[in-house]
């Protein structure tokens, strides 16, 4: 029965079911109700037009794709299914409907005690731990060792959100609010250092390559409007297209990139009231604990960096997995969701599309080699899920192999359970000490 609930819930979809979350915390925080409705149809509306834009770059792009990889016989013998898959696949699993409680209760708990600043309502992507707890369960051939995994990823996600909330809090202006997307964290632990290693490089530490120092310098070049245009022309010509096609291309990324950020300011509108409320509430009730409203990627994606360096990484990504000696997947399904992969590593780059592409690129060469590797697996869990794949084998997808997919997947195929209850010990003992211990982000401390 509850079950049953459960999945209805989250078949709502993510335009249904978040307004009506987002409605119910407003009134928990004490929020009018009038106030707290009209933030949870804003944000439903913030979201139909957000995916309209995300469908449109998927549909304008997947052909041109498609094209590329016929016309250089880009020939590698593992599908990319895309991640697209992967929130069907948990949720219509036993562990889809165990995460949902239990990281509730877990979450409600770590805020009570102090040792996470964020509460995360982001439903839809705790499908991303869950998928790591179906591939420990088909490592392992062990229901307990998938579910602990499950729980373990979900305190990584609560972790890299608190460590990157100042991070992003500042760099896409969403005071109160942080990113509890495991795709889109998971490069902060190469982009941040690496960024530390770019300002050492002399001459290069000088080089502002932002979108609004590229306007400012290239005039009307350097315009999103323009930069769009550019980049759907380039890849139509990379097709093949005609004259037409390439040209409609064009267009089309120019819509997407001028689009995007219009969607995400209905983000921040409705979500500010629901923000400041909550803050209000906690100081009063949580004797002044700080608490940050964890949401999705889909908060970032539309910042002109983010959008820029995205799709200019997706020839890079198809170039790489060619030349890569050992690398068996072939990017496509993941291609046109690089929007959600790379958002936070443009923020640690503080929007400098030069040292995103170049940590992209580094960053996408794991995500291939680990992919690979993970192929048996993901293909493992997608018949566990009872997802049917039809006749196409072993199966895939790029941000499959994001290192914490590999990290568990490895402790528990060498340390078994109490290999990965030491990694949840360790990331645990990690919220204590950042938060407790540290008392990171008691203010507006940025991440260096």
């Amino acid at each position: 029965m509850i079950t049953s609930a459960i999945q209805w819930f989250i078949g709502l979809g993510s335009t249904v079911f978040i307004p009506i979350i987002i409605f119910i915390l407003g009134l928990c925080v004490r929020l009018k109700p009038s106030k707290a409705f009209i933030s949870g149809i804003t944000i439903g509306v913030g979201f139909i037009g957000l995916n309209m834009v995300v469908n449109m770059l998927q549909t304008a792009l997947g052909p041109a794709i498609k094209l590329m990889v016929s016309r250089y016989d880009l020939s590698l013998s593992i599908i990319d299914l895309g991640s697209g898959p992967g929130g069907p696949l948990a949720f219509s699993s036993t562990m889809g409907v165990l995460i949902i409680p239990i990281a509730f209760g877990l979450n409600l708990l770590l805020v009570w005690l102090g040792w996470t600043k964020t509460l995360n309502i982001d439903v839809w992507n705790l499908w991303q731990p869950t998928f790591i707890g179906l591939l420990v369960w088909g490592a392992s051939q062990s229901y307990i060792y998938g579910v602990v995994a499950m729980i373990a990823a979900f305190l990584l996600e609560l972790l890299l959100s608190d460590l990157t909330q100042p991070m992003v809090s500042k760099y896409f202006n969403l005071p109160g609010l942080s990113v509890t997307h495991l795709m889109a964290l998971s490069p902060v632990i190469l982009a941040v250092p690496l960024n530390w290693v770019f300002n050492r490089i002399p001459g290069f530490n000088k080089i502002d390559a932002s979108p609004e120092k590229i306007e400012k310098r290239f005039g009307v070049m350097g315009d999103p409007l323009v930069i769009g245009l550019i980049i759907g022309i380039g890849i139509g010509i990379l097709a093949g297209y005609d004259v037409s096609r390439t040209a409609q291309l064009g267009m089309e990324m120019a819509a997407v990139l001028k689009l995007l950020p219009k969607m995400i300011s209905m983000f921040m509108e409705s979500l500010t009231p629901i923000a400041e409320a909550t803050q209000a509430f906690t100081q009063k009730h949580l004797h002044g604990k700080i608490v940050n409203i964890g949401m999705d990627a889909a908060l970032t994606v539309g910042q002109p960096a983010v959008a820029a360096t995205s799709i200019l990484m997706i020839p890079i990504a198809l170039f790489l997995a060619v030349i890569l000696p050992g690398n068996k997947v072939l990017p496509f399904g993941d291609l046109t969701l690089f929007v959600y992969v790379f958002t936070i590593l443009v923020c640690a780059f503080k929007g400098n599309i030069i040292r995103s592409l170049i940590g992209g690129a580094i960053y996408t060469i794991p995500m291939l080699y680990l992919s690979t590797w993970l192929a048996p697996t993901v293909t493992k869990a997608f018949d566990l899920g009872n997802y049917k794949l039809g006749s196409e084998g072993i199966v895939s997808f790029v941000s499959a192999g994001l290192w914490p997919n590999a990290i568990f997947v490895w402790t528990a195929k060498n340390f078994s359970l109490v290999g990965i209850v030491i990694l949840m010990l360790l990331i645990l003992v990690g919220l204590y000490y950042l938060n407790v211990v540290k008392k990171f982000n008691s203010g507006e401390k940025e991440v260096k």
